[in-house]
């Protein structure tokens, strides 16, 4: 039996337009003589639609949409669809009243429906929110194979492969114990660095426990903060891989079920990225150009300051939306390098892309003068130097508003942490492309990038061929904000290496100070870190949504509360420094 991979990039909300996506994967399958096709879970509306699914006409149009599709399909094909079905008996038990479901198209008509059994309630999930899990084995039969359906999540509970539980069942040794022939899992799975490669291990580990080969579609594309990485795969009775379909874009794999073996056979396999920073690199060129796509924008606008961080945003912007579609803005103060301007116009030239520079001395006076009677006797501090970044926010919006270009904010994830950024300045933006980048990181991809010397292939996303796009001394040289004569970033922070390994093992690990202290790094630097971490979530609360590519990142899964009296480090709180960075 041949068997179609449907690695589709929906747009959330477009029925229609999703139907029509998996019609056409459809009609590619059927003229290639497939039996089965699969795709990925809520295939018909998008993943995650959120509360989208507390509109009652946006269930109903998700029926009625799906009995269309039934009756457009090609005969012969069945169609495993992913969608929403109503709980008929919610009311009276207090249950959910909807299912995340996949539903079997055949020859017109909706065969069967399977509800997912384990909903995610951690992280950017919140299935709990709106479904009811299923609470029987799913499988059906075709051609004499009996095929076990599982979604998502119900991948993830192989108490074996964790050492534990976290449900108290394992929808995949259910199926093993029926006995079905192939096991199949419809996946909406967000990327996280190295999260491909994980599945794999995780999912080879459960095929040679229960002996049962597998099939695995995911999802691909970016639908605001999320980017699905697709990757689907395939491993067969041994755990030996015989499939892999694209990542990062849309794909239509095929291979074959040997009824007499009762065994995937070897087929199409694309190679894995080569490390993590190619693979974090398609993740953020694929989520900015599914961003603006989505939200109907077709040019970009960023602030360029020679820095490295805005250096790396605008060679993202350019692979994902083309040189012609960005446009790079200096703003140059009193306290700007020369440096700073003839790097921002290096790395424009590498580029490709169009510049326009506004100096903003005279609005910097301007300020100075309106503000100084309430300022008078007032030393000058955080308040005159982030109406720099005030004015040049001002200003990126103003030209966004303007032409409708689309706003990048180029702050990372170290600055969002500790709050080494300005609300309504530098983080002004529609899309904070690297805020789930840590600085180190930032480092890495641009040393990447300049390493790989050419960015004409499919890893890099661009037409063109760049040789080392980033001007080396924007690499090398001390950052900077600029808004004060030979400020650095360390005046205020720790060296970002430390930094880095503080707040991963602070936000991703969760560990206390003291062990943050016992792994080597100084008590009042920890103390320092965590307490501007604690005091920036109110800025975090107003930031723009922000790629996610980490376990933990600033977005959808991060519920830390603003007014809090909690600090990890409370018999530090009379010793350290207690100032705001605004």
């Amino acid at each position: 039996m041949k068997i179609a991979i449907a690695q589709l990039n929906p747009i959330i909300g477009d029925l229609s337009g999703n139907a029509q996506k998996i019609l056409a994967a459809a009609q590619k399958a059927a003229t290639a003589k497939t039996r089965l096709l699969l795709t990925p879970e809520l295939s018909l509306c998008g993943y995650p639609p959120r509360d989208l699914l507390l509109n009652p006409s946006f269930v109903a149009a998700m029926g009625t949409t799906l009995q269309q599709l039934a009756s457009d399909l090609p005969s012969n094909l069945a169609v495993l669809v992913g969608t929403v079905e109503e709980h008929l008996e919610a009311p009276s038990n207090g249950g959910k009243s909807l299912y995340n479901s996949m539903a079997l198209l055949e020859n017109g008509k909706v065969k069967q429906i399977f509800h997912k059994r384990l909903l995610p309630s951690y992280d950017v999930f919140d299935e709990r929110r709106y479904f009811e899990p299923g609470l029987e084995a799913n499988y059906f039969t075709l051609d004499d194979i009996d095929i076990g359906v599982t979604i998502c999540e119900d991948l993830w509970n192989d108490e074996d492969f964790w050492g534990k539980r976290s449900y108290a069942i394992n929808p995949i040794a259910d199926l093993a114990i029926i006995g079905v022939d192939l096991i199949i899992n419809l996946s909406a799975s967000p990327y996280s660095v190295g999260k491909p490669n994980f599945r794999e291990r995780m999912l080879k580990h459960s095929v040679i426990r229960f002996q049962q080969p597998m099939i695995y579609t995911n999802q691909v594309g970016g639908n605001d903060d999320l980017v699905f990485d697709g990757n689907s795969f395939a491993l067969n009775r041994k755990g030996e891989l015989v499939c892999r379909a694209r990542g990062f874009d849309v794909d239509l794999a095929f291979l074959e079920f040997d009824s007499e073996k009762r065994d995937l056979q070897p087929s199409s396999m694309i190679p894995a990225p080569a490390n993590e920073d190619a693979e974090i690199w398609q993740a953020l060129v694929l989520g900015v150009r599914d961003y603006a796509q989505k939200c109907r924008f077709s040019k970009a606008v960023l602030g360029l300051s020679g820095g490295i961080d805005s250096a790396l945003v605008a060679t993202i912007a350019t692979a994902a939306l083309g040189k012609e579609n960005v446009l790079g803005i200096l703003m140059p103060s009193p306290y700007s390098s020369d440096h700073s301007i003839s790097d921002a116009i290096a790395l424009s030239q590498n580029l490709g892309i169009k510049t326009q520079t506004i100096p903003i001395g005279e609005l910097m006076k301007s300020f100075d003068n309106s503000l100084a009677e309430m300022f008078a006797g007032t030393e000058f501090g955080l308040a005159e130097e982030n109406i720099q970044s005030r004015i040049r926010g001002n200003l990126l919006m103003a030209v966004a508003n303007k032409f409708g270009y689309l706003l990048l904010s180029t702050g990372n994830k170290s600055e969002m942490a500790v709050g080494y950024c300005t609300l309504y300045g530098d983080m002004n933006g529609g899309l904070a492309v690297i805020a789930d980048v840590p600085k180190t990181r930032v480092y890495s991809l641009c040393n990447w990038l300049n390493n790989r010397g050419t960015q004409g292939d499919s890893e890099l996303g661009d037409a063109e061929k760049i040789i080392n796009p980033i001007p080396q001394n924007i690499i090398t040289k001390a950052p900077s904000a600029e808004l004060k004569p030979g400020q650095v970033d360390q005046d205020s922070l720790p060296p970002y290496d430390i930094l880095d390994d503080i707040l991963q093992r602070l936000i991703h690990n969760h560990q206390s100070a003291a062990q943050i202290v016992a792994a080597g790094h100084e008590a009042t630097v920890v103390a320092r870190v965590i307490q501007l971490v604690n005091r920036a979530e109110f800025k975090r609360r107003q930031a723009p949504p922000g790629l996610k590519i980490t376990d933990r990142a600033f977005g959808t899964g991060w519920r830390m509360p603003i007014a809090s009296n909690w600090l990890a480090v409370e018999n530090q709180q009379n010793t350290t420094k207690k100032t705001y960075v605004q």
